[in-house]
């Protein structure tokens, strides 16, 4: 059963190094009844997941999913801040993390992860600004 819901085009990555993280921000009413209840996920029109993953470009070409510690928070326009729980999950070769979140309709969302893949000597820090719509 794959939590692969966002399509190919909503996902986008950004460069850390020679880490790429991959993240996108889905609304839960994506993500399949039977599925959602595998990862202890709530579906609603107000909730959706922040989901992360990284890979690690190799120096001889090609790339290998990494795992990682991440701690998080989101914040909205209040500055009403919340701390981000990730799950983390494998699917073969995959390894990704979601972070579950309820939101207003059309309301802007923060977002700041710390992460630190395997291997890695340094944590690095995400940020994201994303504007959310109910569905």
């Amino acid at each position: 059963m794959a939590l692969q819901v966002a399509p190919a085009n909503a996902q986008q990555s950004q460069m850390f190094g020679t880490y790429e993280l991959h993240y996108s921000v889905v609304n839960t009413t994506f993500i399949e009844p039977d599925v959602a209840a595998t990862y202890g996920i709530t579906r609603g029109k107000d909730r959706a997941i922040l989901n992360l993953s990284v890979r690690e470009h190799l120096p001889g070409g090609g790339d290998v999913g990494r795992s990682m510690q991440l701690k998080g928070t989101t914040r909205d326009l209040l500055q009403k801040q919340e701390v981000l729980e990730f799950q983390e999950v494998k699917e073969g070769p995959a390894i990704y993390y979601i972070a579950e979140i309820s939101f207003l309709d059309e309301e802007h969302r923060f977002f700041e992860v710390h992460f630190r893949p395997e291997g890695a000597t340094q944590t690095y820090t995400f940020k994201l600004q994303h504007k959310m719509y109910e569905d």
